[in-house]
């Protein structure tokens, strides 16, 4: 991995926490995901499942996690593929057993060959199996995972066991971070940063949108971060308006705006970030002012992020400020207002998106958002105004973390936001 070690007392408590909420006399498994294949013998880079990571820290494939709580012992068991010196030939170093309790903290490691002998000595004191799968509200799984054809082996083996959920638990757990998930998470918003500070004097007419996008993968993998945290969105002129432009194979013209949606990711955590700039280094007097509303509404919807608001409250109070924006840009009138309804406000026409969601080891992390907010949540705020009859779109975003009392953390207050700081790193030679 690139990323330094990861004190394991994060992974412990995360244990503990996931222990304290299990019915006695239960088991709970986790799985790595698959390596998929792409075609012929040809893989796609391994991408960890963020819950057995959460767990136990382990980044590597076919890894399973146990936990038990029984009337005898809280306890847990990690099984990891075996190495061997053909394996180390081709493809490096596995864990030993001893790495593994270094990350993990866990003492109990087997080799995945013994997972079945082993769970089937456990069984015989369980009443109760945690089954775990994606219950993310905006998940569409098409493709079986190796979580889920563990779930069909070890319910069709043991049918006679109740079952419960353990998403729900990690919902929960997953939404309020820890000091080091912040600090990892701020890690990934400091190496954005660097990436954004890097292409602001890199861009000028004429540059292309995937020539920006390198020069944001070269900084990200110069500071440890393996990749960018979502597929980024480099969208100048009439992109701008595409909320999941992706292509990046515009060349950027004169008197456009660029929006940039772009994060680094940094130990399997994510960041988010969204600025929109001038391709000439320059915003003319349209965009300027409404960029200034943009921003306007993210600063004072950030101050409304406080612990006991409902996450869908929050966007319609954000809705109003947007509205007033809009009106004094001339894109809303009285009558917009007259018209609007409960299911389809005014402010829709130009902000076509929400406000906010959770951030952390996914870029749309877990989180129960039918749940008050809570000190410790991660969020994004990011408004936006899309004017596709004016051939573009502005958006900002910051990441934050909800304080119990006052205003959010902003973990991205030191990457450039101002129209004269831009406008002036842009023109710096």
């Amino acid at each position: 991995m690139k990323y330094f070690p990861i004190n394991n007392s994060l992974f412990i408590k995360n244990r503990e926490k996931f222990k304290n909420k299990m019915s006695a006399n239960s088991i709970a498994f986790f799985n790595s995901n698959d390596h998929y294949p792409v075609s012929a013998d040809t893989m796609l880079p391994f991408e960890q499942h963020r819950d057995i990571f959460y767990l136990s820290g382990i980044n590597q494939e076919e890894s399973v996690l146990a936990i038990i709580n029984d009337e005898k012992s809280k306890k847990e068991i990690l099984f990891l593929k075996k190495p061997n010196e053909i394996l180390t030939h081709w493809e490096g170093e596995k864990l030993s057993k001893t790495k593994a309790y270094e990350i993990s903290g866990i003492r109990n490691v087997y080799w995945i060959d013994d997972l079945e002998n082993i769970i089937e000595g456990l069984m015989n004191s369980i009443e109760i199996l945690y089954i775990n799968t994606n219950e993310h509200y905006r998940a569409k799984v098409e493709t079986e995972t190796r979580e889920a054809r563990f779930n069909t082996w070890i319910k069709k083996k043991y049918p006679k066991k109740a079952n419960k959920r353990s998403n729900p638990i990690l919902q929960e757990l997953r939404a309020v971070k820890e000091p080091i998930e912040i600090e990892l998470i701020q890690n990934a918003c400091n190496i954005t940063e660097k990436g954004f500070r890097r292409i602001l004097n890199f861009v000028k007419p004429g540059v292309w949108e995937y020539e920006i996008e390198a020069e944001f993968s070269h900084e990200f993998l110069k500071n440890r971060s393996r990749k960018f945290a979502y597929t980024p969105i480099i969208a100048s002129g009439k992109n701008s308006n595409i909320l999941h432009y992706i292509e990046n194979n515009n060349q950027c013209k004169d008197g456009e705006v660029i929006l940039l949606d772009v994060g680094a990711e940094y130990a399997n955590y994510s960041s988010d970030m969204t600025r929109t700039i001038p391709v000439s280094g320059k915003f003319s007097t349209r965009q300027r002012d409404v960029y200034n509303s943009v921003l306007n509404v993210k600063n004072e919807a950030a101050k409304l992020l406080t612990p006991g608001v409902l996450w869908k409250e929050h966007h319609l109070e954000v809705g109003k400020i947007m509205t007033s924006e809009l009106l004094k840009l001339g894109l809303l009138d009285k009558a917009d207002l007259q018209n609007q309804t409960k299911e389809n406000p005014a402010f829709k026409k130009y902000f076509t998106h929400g406000t906010s969601h959770h951030l952390g080891l996914d870029t749309h992390d877990y989180g129960n958002i039918n749940k008050p907010i809570e000190a410790n949540n991660v969020f994004t705020v990011e408004p936006g105004i899309y004017i596709k009859n004016e051939g573009f779109g502005i958006r900002l975003e910051d990441d934050v973390v909800v304080q119990e009392k006052g205003n959010p953390i902003n973990l991205m207050k030191n990457i450039p936001i101002e129209i004269e700081e831009i406008e002036s790193l842009m023109n710096s030679k």
